[in-house]
């Protein structure tokens, strides 16, 4: 390498360098302000420590745990239940079905996927979420369907 070269490399360097440390601390401040929230079901912690939380969001990410239906019902009305307790709740965070990213929905029964489906449809507007849909050994309360989502605030 030539003395001009080393002097470009050099230079070119130098700029990159203070370009990261710059945008690391700025990265570094951004950081230090966002705080994991979690959003409890009468808006209070319970006295004792719970499982899981039901909804907790990140900088303006919101995850909501699986909601299930447990009440006696076809899939139709799990699916519709659990899609309506969604809504609720991402309303009360402060986000909404339009604002869904990700849902994921598990099934006691794959033989229910196609009336699932039609109860899904169109809950979430016209640009719905990626889905993953599963079917498990078991959903939690003999739920037929179990849901959860990612969602934006």
């Amino acid at each position: 390498m030539t003395k001009a070269n080393r002097r470009k490399f050099l230079g070119k360097g130098a700029v990159a360098s203070a370009a990261a440390a710059t945008m690391a601390s700025g990265t570094a401040e951004a950081q230090s302000a966002a705080t994991k929230k979690v959003w409890w079901r009468d808006g209070k912690a319970p006295e004792k420590t719970p499982l899981f939380s039901p909804a907790v969001s990140y900088r303006n990410l919101l995850f909501l745990s699986g909601i299930g239906a447990h009440f006696q019902g076809g899939i139709k009305e799990h699916t519709k239940h659990v899609l309506d307790e969604i809504e609720k709740n991402l309303e009360a965070c402060g986000s909404s079905m339009n604002k869904v990213l990700k849902a994921q929905v598990y099934l006691a029964d794959l033989k229910d996927y196609q009336e699932m489906n039609e109860v899904f449809q169109g809950r979430f507007g016209s640009e719905p979420p990626v889905r993953t849909t599963v079917s498990v050994a078991g959903v939690p309360g003999n739920s037929l369907v179990e849901i959860d989502v990612i969602a934006y605030i």
